[in-house]
This record gives structure tokens, sequence and C-alpha cells, in this order.
């Protein structure tokens, strides 16, 4: 179930920037041996999209876009051929002025991909008598979903081989797998398109059958009810994809028949369906950015209806955890911050609930991990997360960190009665590593890090913390990474990351696709701008709705103070964002576009006004408390202000690499291919603007793990060629 403190983070893509992915073999190079004389940009002309104006009157307010007709391939008007041949035509001028980087950029891809330990298991995960892992092999670009019956040394059976299923498929996701209480059967969903249109399909364990019941358009989140023979599941509108229905449906019926249990009336929340740890209870989730309600059913009793655990009240949020004799409740009712309560099985209303961890000024009360002994409460104090073990009627502690900047989070521990808690620990310069945690003797055990092929020495590389000072006098954290001997001279080329949207913290962890910046003489870097939630909820609040522009002055803070602190300068630096961090890259880019030599903006959310002002776009009503609702003057003042498409001027832009994917259902392909239109016929300079349209793909690109390092591989060779850098 998702955290009900904070929006379902709808605009971010997986693998937009480096993050926790496998690790690498460290280059011995240096930047200096890579150098060479600046790239040779090919003289070709870039294609310049039909003028084809439509007016929005709103508010009083006259605006004329030139190319609003590229909605049409998503609206299927008379215009959706010449969408995709603009489209083509700007990949082909991509090809054109990047084909100097060709075999840089395959060099690159091998690189990337040697550093993948292609044959790999995860760690085993026990429950209800089975251990569940997964593992991949040898040059396959997906992985085996396999268990063991009650020992390791069991004989292995393969739930799912997602190679086999992929097999001639542009793109190829599966997940949400799901046992039934007997362990007989496997629920999972499908989607073969990346709109995140999930088709559920439920396997006999035993035969290795399909049952014919295949759900459609779902949100690929089936839950078991006891009996082994109902599954609770979220559908979604086929155009919006809303989350508009939880649906029960019984085995072997037809899913047109499938009775609707919840229906959502109000457009701004997301809906969900999942179940407790204990698996005792079934719950129906409804959240907006600001208030939620949950509804419960006991998993035995299916065919009874669903009761409000809560109902929603304005500006307020909780979440609930049962354990043997009461509920659990984080919350942030009068309690900005968070805090935990309590209340009876048998009286779940709020007029019942009693205070556990009090709410606290400095530290963000994030989550709860129950067991039936303790339970774990992840935090957040100066920006860095905190695991805090309670012993139930007993003493309580939290786990030891030792670097000044690091990830930590709570593992995979779906087994209720377990006195062991497994989390996950990374910095940018740890590999991801997995502890299996004693809570009653404080014992850890390390039950796999990362491998590193080739080997990797951390003691090469520097981390550090550091705090930038915003106009309004906010210190802003900055986590970075470089190889040691840099040089604080101002000539470094440095990669500036952010996202700063939806109340999501992003925490430094490690990467090994970013040694190949790091080895290069690159400094990576990382600014926890206001929008996420990294100090707390009100540095969410200070970055959201009437507030967001807070989010870009913070980003260009960092960046100055980084040029300030002599780790670069304006020619080296380079900034990087997808979907919600595609806007703040749109948005530095007007108000401060001399400050960056090169910009990488995935899958960027840069029509804000439009967008927003379109409910038949997906996540449009669901995220009016998040960026404001245009129909109100307020909002749509204060939006078209920043908005990136709405205030691109006549001037110079630095160079520019933006992605997209034609079946984008979180950005659509339109925003990106519209911007890059207007800044083409708008902008005073003549550097390199690039766009590149994924015609197979979605949101988070490729779904191999392989293959979206070829995109890896265009972002850097961009970065490189721009710092003269051929190897």
């Amino acid at each position: 179930m998702q955290k009900n403190k904070t929006l379902p983070d709808q605009r971010m893509i997986k693998k937009i920037t480096p993050g926790l992915l496998l690790l690498g073999v460290a280059l011995s190079c240096t930047n200096k041996e890579h150098k060479m004389e600046s790239y040779k940009w090919p003289d070709a002309a870039a294609p310049v999209a039909a003028v084809n104006p439509f007016v929005r009157t709103l508010h009083g307010d006259t605006v004329t876009d030139n190319y609003y007709w590229m909605i049409d391939y998503f609206k299927k008007g008379k215009d959706s051929s010449k969408v995709v041949d603009y489209l083509t035509a700007e990949n082909k001028y991509l090809d054109t002025m990047m084909s100097g980087t060709k075999t840089l950029q395959e060099d690159l891809f091998k690189e990337l991909k040697g550093r993948v330990k292609e044959k790999d298991e995860s760690v085993p995960v026990f429950r209800n008598g089975y251990f569940y892992y997964t593992r991949t092999e040898e040059g396959k670009q997906y992985a085996k979903y396999c268990r063991k019956k009650g020992s390791l040394e069991a004989k292995e059976e393969i739930l799912l081989d997602m190679d086999e299923e992929a097999k001639g498929l542009p793109y190829y996701q599966a997940g949400g797998f799901t046992i039934s209480p007997d362990n007989k059967m496997m629920a999972y969903g499908v989607d073969k398109v990346s709109r995140r249109q999930y088709v559920i399909h439920i396997k006999n364990l035993e035969t290795g059958a399909l049952f014919k019941d295949a759900i459609p358009n779902t949100q690929g989140d089936p839950v078991w009810a006891l009996d082994n023979k109902t599954i609770f599941y979220t559908s979604k509108n086929e155009v919006t994809l809303l989350s508009e229905k939880i649906k029960k449906h019984q085995l072997n019926s037809d899913p047109k028949q499938d009775l609707t249990v919840y229906e959502e009336k109000d457009k701004s929340n997301y809906i969900g369906v999942g179940k407790s740890k204990s698996g005792k209870y079934i719950f129906i989730y409804s959240q907006a950015t600001l208030s939620n309600e949950l509804k419960m059913l006991d998993a035995s009793t299916p065919d009874q209806p669903f009761k409000s655990f809560q109902p929603r009240q304005k500006d307020m949020l909780y979440e609930a955890f049962p354990l043997e004799d009461k509920f659990l409740i984080l919350t942030n009712w009068k309690a900005k911050n968070f805090r935990l309560m309590e209340c009876p099985l048998d009286k779940t209303g709020m007029e019942n609930w009693k205070e556990v961890i009090p709410h606290r000024q400095d530290v963000l009360l994030e989550g709860v991990d129950e067991f039936k002994t303790h339970v774990v409460v992840t935090e957040r104090k100066n920006g860095l997360t905190q695991l805090r073990v309670r012993t139930i009627g007993g003493p309580e502690y939290n786990i030891a960190f030792e670097e000044p900047t690091y990830t930590a989070m709570v593992g995979a521990n779906p087994d209720y009665n377990s006195k062991t808690l497994r989390y996950i620990y990374a910095s940018l310069t740890t590999p991801s590593s997995t502890y299996d945690y004693n809570m009653d003797t404080k014992a850890k055990k390390l039950m796999k890090q990362q491998e590193i092929v080739g080997g990797y020495n951390k003691e090469d590389y520097t981390s550090e913390r550091l705090y930038a000072t915003a106009k309004d006098g906010t210190k802003v954290p900055i986590s970075l990474v470089y190889k040691k001997g840099l040089k604080k001279d101002g000539n470094a080329p440095l990669l500036l990351y952010a996202y700063g949207s939806y109340g999501s913290s992003t925490d430094p962890g490690f990467n090994s696709s970013r040694l190949s910046l790091l080895n290069r003489g690159f400094v990576y870097a990382i600014a926890h701008i206001r929008g996420g939630q990294e100090m707390g909820r009100q540095w969410y609040e200070d970055g959201k709705l009437m507030k967001k522009k807070n989010t870009f002055t913070d980003f260009i803070d960092c960046g100055q103070f980084l040029i300030d602190q002599k780790f670069t300068s304006k020619a080296h630096l380079y900034a990087q964002g997808g979907s919600a961090g595609g806007l703040l890259m749109g948005a530095i880019i007007n108000i401060a576009p001399e400050m960056w030599h090169g910009i990488i903006a995935q899958v960027p959310f840069v029509d804000v006004i439009n967008t927003m002002l379109d409910e038949s776009i997906p996540l449009t009503t669901n995220e009016f408390d998040e960026w404001g609702n245009p129909k109100q003057k307020a909002a749509y003042d204060y939006m078209k202000s920043y908005s990136p498409y709405e205030n691109i001027e006549k001037k110079a832009y630095p160079n520019m690499l933006v992605t997209t994917g034609l079946h984008d259902s979180q950005v659509q392909y339109f925003e990106p291919a519209k911007w890059v239109a207007k800044l083409r016929a708008t902008k005073t300079d003549k550097n390199i603007l690039l766009l590149k349209t994924d015609m197979d793909f979605g949101h988070g690109g490729a779904s191999g793990r392989f293959d979206y390092l070829k995109d890896v591989a265009l972002n850097y060779a961009f970065l490189f060629a721009l710092e003269g850098i051929n190897k």
C-alpha cells in the first residue's frame, strides 16, 4: 500500500538518472586522459515544426499556442501522422548531430553493461512456508521469479520466466506478484505498452497453466482474500487512466461480470487496494494530496462490505497498521511532521486514537513496519533517514549509520512473525547492501552487497554533504561525490541533479553507471531542494502550489554555491532532471540560462497550464493540490508565471538534450515536443538542442535491464561532447 502521507509519485520515472543500479568497475583514467579538441557538431538543419495557431483565452488572458496541434496523436486527431513525422524528423536530426559520438556511445554502452553482474540472484524472502527470490542469467534482459519450499536446499520452482514472456516484444513489464493463501496460485499484472495499464493474469502453480481470467485495464495490484478464490483489484479509466473503481473477481469467471465494491467520485483522489502484513485485513485507500480515507475488510469475509476506518477530513492524512490487539495509526492530524497513534481493533474512529510517538518539529515520521513483537519506524532528521526499532512493551533504539550522507530503507519483510528486520543501506560510495538485523540482540548480518564486476575501491572516492544558502536564507543540503585528487579550481565538470516535487525525497545511493562520469573527472551532486521532503513536511509544502518557485531558485542557488566553492564554473556546470524534475529544468533555463553549459531534461513536464486545464489527460485531476487548478485565476496567474512553455523568450539558452516516449502515460510526448519546437523558433543562440522520442516506450524508458543503458550512454555522450571528452 502506498504511504498515505505523500501522494504517490506519479510524474516520477525510473531510470531518469543514475540511482541504486547494478554496480560496476572503477576505471583508472582521469579526465585529462580523455581530453580532446571540442566535438565538431555537424552542420545540419534542425526540423522546423509547422505553425498552426491555437488561441486560449482564460481569465481575460489570451495566449496563442502555435504547436498545440502536436496533441493530435494522443487525441487521435487529423494531424496524428504529422506528429509522428515531426518526432521522426527530430530523431533523425539527433542521430545526425550525435553521429560523431557513435563509437563513443557504443563503447560507453559496453562499459556500462560490463559492470552489470549478468548472472545474479536476489536475497530470498520467506513468506508462508516458501522462500521467494528473483534471478537473472547471463545475456538475458529480464528475470525469473522463483521460490523454494521450506528450505533453500529444496527444488526450485520457476513461477514466471520473464525472458520467455517478453520474447518478440519491444516492452514488457510484470509486477504485483501475489500468491494465494494456499500457495497454489499466483496473480500478477503485465504491461506490454508502457502506459501502466496492466492485464492481471492468474497462474495455477501446480499445473503451470494460466486461468482464462485475464483482467484488462487495471493498476496491476491483485489482492487475494483468504478463500483462495476472490481477488480484489483497481480498475482504471481507459482514457484518463484514473484509478476509478475497486472490483472483486471470482476465479474462473468472466472479468466483465466483476462487481464494483468501491467507486471513487472525487477525481482528485488516487485509489488502490492492499493487504496488511498479517494477512488479516484488506484495505482500500483513497488519497488526494492533502487528505485520504481507508476502508477495511476482514480478509476471511470477502463478500461483506468494506467499512470506513476513519472518514476523510480536510487536510488530514493517515495510515493504519494492525497488530495483535490494536491498530497503529501514522497521521498528520494536528502534527505537520506526523505522529504515531493507536486504537482498539473494533474502535477505529479518531475519537479513539491515543498518542504513541508525539509530533516533533525536527523529525519527520515517514513510515511504519509492523511485526508481531516489534515495530520499526522510519524517521528523517536533518535530511537523513533513521530506522527506529521499538520492542512492543519493551525498549527502543536507533540503528546506527556512520557515513555523512547515505540511503537507508526498510527492505522486504513480509513475514509478520519474524524477529529479523531486513534493511537496505547504500551511499554515494558504498554499494547497495542488504542486511538482516536481529531486533532482540541487535546483531546484523550482511546478506548481500551488490557485486562490482572487476573490483571497486570506495577509498578512491569522496562524498560530502554541504549546505547552500538560498536567497531567502534557507539552508539547502547538497550531497556530492567525486574521485579523490579533484582540484577545486573551477575547471571540473559537474552534473547537478534534483527532483523537488510531490514530497519525494532524493536520497543519495550508489550507482555503478555514475562511475563513468566520476572517472572522467566529473563531480556528481544532488540538490535536496524544497518540494521534496528531506527536511520535513514543511520542506515539501514550501515547494508546491503557490510556493513552487522555491524549488527552482533553490536549485539555482545550489548551482551558484558549487561555483563559488570552486567545484566547477558556468562553463562546466550541467543539470539533469526528469518528469517533474524536467519541469525544474525548464524553469531554471528561463530564470538563469547563463548558468548552465548543458541540460538533460528527461520526459519533462513543461506545459503546465495546458495539461492542468485538460481533464482528459492522465493525472490532471489528481494533481490540483500539487500544482493548482488553473481554472482559478490566482492559480492560473502563478502557474503561468513559471510554466516553462509559457515563458520561453528571445534570448540565449544552454545546450540541451530532451527525451520523451510516444506512449508516456505520465507526461505525454506532446509536452516536450512542443517545448522543443517553441525553443527552436524563439531562442537567439546557436547552441545544441536535441529531442529524442522513444517510439516504442513510455515514461520509464526501455524495460530490459540492458536496453535502458543505451539511453544512459547517449546522455553521457552528450555531456562528454560538450566537455571535449572522446573516450
